[in-house]
């Protein structure tokens, strides 16, 4: 049995060699920022969560590389588009991609990157190709739909602290549990089994997501890796936000609305003020009892897998890993 770290080095290894056959392909100025993405790095959550399923059931990984690249793929395809609709200067550290380039550069590269994704999935060597390459397809679209509600909360003043849940479900979580259901598919693992994994992912997906938002505005730029305050910024409809709307009464209500009006602001000045409206209205607790809600379904989705416990270990330390991150 691997551990995470070990299997993300097995995977970088793969990607690396996946790299190098792109780099020969042309045009050169399409596929440049194809491999920019890529060796930005990233903690590889998604497929090496993939390989983690697929050895619950089976050691041999060959038949799980395909799958592993094209989640990996098709997630950095979504950053990268979301990078642009966010007009984000910054990701791992690095500046993105349609700052780098340009924004049709950005966007082309963007289109080129899904449709690989699909070309990796076609190598799965799998009795259940064709579920796999199902769920990849739903999974993908329904990430496009989680996209269209992000960008329709935008202009909504009415958005639910539910509609903000089945927002991220579909634009985070499903992708996590996705990659963990075709793990299970790529060793034949069987439906139940496969289907219990997917609920792991869904809610681990969930409560990364709320711990993503409290780290967007309470972390720290240089271990975060982007720019902190940016959903404050943009307005973004998050769950903190959402709460805060619904708690805040009389000025401190008034305070924050202006807050989210003004056109002409500073910067840091708006975030410091939103942050202690946050800090004043206790939403920050809230948001992570939430997300502890959500992980301890995610914990109890593991439990009930029918696998030698000695073979789940790496699935829980990982899980609780990711909920004790800074980045």
């Amino acid at each position: 049995m691997l551990h995470f770290d070990e299997l993300v080095s097995l995977f970088n290894t793969k990607l690396e060699q996946e790299i190098a056959h792109i780099e020969k392909r042309k045009p050169q100025n399409l596929y440049e920022p194809v491999i920019y993405t890529l060796n930005m790095g990233g903690k590889r959550i998604r497929p090496v969560l993939l390989l983690l399923a697929h050895q619950l059931y089976n050691n041999n990984f060959e038949n799980a590389f395909p799958a592993a690249i094209a989640i990996e793929m098709f997630h950095n395809f979504t950053l990268l588009h979301d990078d642009i609709m966010d007009n984000a200067d910054l990701r791992r550290n690095f500046k993105t991609v349609h700052l780098k380039y340009n924004n049709e550069t950005a966007i082309l590269s963007g289109d080129a990157m899904s449709i690989l994704s699909y070309e990796y999935i076609t190598q799965c060597q799998s009795k259940n190709y064709r579920e796999i390459f199902e769920l990849f397809t739903q999974t993908a679209l329904k990430i496009c739909e989680g996209q269209q509600f992000d960008m329709d909360f935008e202009t909504r003043s009415d958005v639910s602290v539910d509609e903000y849940l089945e927002m991220i479900g579909l634009k985070t979580a499903i992708l996590l549990a996705a990659s963990l259901k075709m793990g299970a598919l790529t060793a034949n693992a069987t439906t139940d089994e496969a289907n219990l994994l997917y609920e792991f992912g869904y809610n681990l997906g969930m409560a990364f997501q709320l711990q993503d938002d409290i780290l967007d505005t309470f972390g720290e730029t240089t271990s975060f890796g982007k720019i902190i305050g940016g959903d404050i910024v943009a307005n973004k409809k998050t769950f903190l936000m959402l709460n805060a709307l619904e708690l805040a009464k009389g000025e401190t209500l008034s305070d924050l609305e202006k807050l989210l009006s003004v056109t002409d602001f500073n910067r840091q000045e708006k975030i410091q003020k939103v942050k202690n409206i946050y800090n004043v209205l206790g939403v920050v607790k809230l948001s992570q009892q939430k997300m502890d809600d959500y992980y301890n379904k995610a914990i109890s989705n593991l439990d009930l897998l029918n696998v030698d416990e000695n073979r789940k270990k790496e699935l829980f330390l990982v899980a609780n890993k990711m909920m004790k991150r800074k980045s």
